[in-house]
């Protein structure tokens, strides 16, 4: 008698088959494929419209096999809000980095939250420039060292992080505002959530949505991907805490 085989993890449907260019232990491939997922479980694809940064996930329509398009450095809530007001009727989201959306695209997420713009952001915090080689972000914690600030962060100087899903949460359009952790399973699956409900919040109508994802950068941080998991916990929550900042009535009542 030969075994039955049941499949229960397998590639996304809304993964094409190439092969990322992250570094080894980076958490951006995590939240690629949590995105995959929700669009797959609500059968939205086909008219999903994705919009890439500038940034470590700059080339992320190669991953993705949906309709996408490539924003100018920090412009992605303008170019998603362009698409959505004329394609209503599709589903869009911008995936970001804390260079790209909180320091040269800082206007750019502001004005799309005060608006209310229907779109979806995934905002990926790993604070850090990881693509241009290591450098100070707006999330940067106080003394962390980076190639631009190798005594560490000097507050006196540099000023402290910039908290984005606190800043937003005070935004009339917004209705779904949330921080989110991808240092281990339980937290990967409280992730998983969230950007269903971000979704769910477009798809309602309901206005502005992000999910802010606390993110690891072995890489430029120096560390083991164990040791980055372990900042993320240990350094990074204590700063930036997870929960939920701003959620609509309406998505309250989908939670599971």
């Amino acid at each position: 008698m030969v075994a039955k085989t049941e499949i229960i993890y397998q590639r996304p449907e809304s993964f094409t088959d190439v092969t990322t260019g992250y570094c080894p232990g980076c958490t951006h491939g995590t939240a690629h494929r949590l995105v995959a997922e929700v669009i797959d479980e609500m059968g939205i694809r086909e008219k999903t419209i994705g919009v890439a940064p500038v940034g470590c996930s700059v080339f992320a329509y190669r991953y993705f096999k949906m309709d996408f398009v490539e924003a100018a450095h920090g412009r992605a809530p303008a170019m998603a809000t362009g698409i959505k007001r004329v394609l209503p009727e599709n589903t869009v989201f911008s995936y970001q980095g804390d260079g790209d959306l909180a320091s040269i695209g800082m206007a750019e997420i502001m004005h799309a939250a005060a608006r209310g713009e229907n779109i979806t952001v995934i905002f990926i915090n790993n604070a850090i420039y990881g693509m241009t080689g290591g450098q100070m972000a707006p999330t940067t914690l106080p003394g962390m060292i980076t190639t631009s600030s190798p005594l560490g962060r000097d507050v006196e100087l540099a000023g402290y992080p910039i908290r984005m899903a606190e800043i937003l949460s005070n935004m009339d359009g917004a209705s779904y505002i949330v921080r989110r952790s991808l240092h281990n399973a339980a937290n990967i699956k409280k992730s998983k959530k969230a950007i269903r409900l971000a979704f769910e919040a477009q798809e309602r109508g309901l206005g502005f949505s992000m999910v802010e994802l606390l993110s690891s950068c072995p890489t430029n941080w120096k560390m083991s991907p164990q040791d980055a998991l372990d900042f993320v916990a240990d350094e990074m929550v204590p700063v930036f805490p997870l929960g939920d900042y701003k959620v609509s009535s309406v998505l309250e009542s989908l939670k599971v």
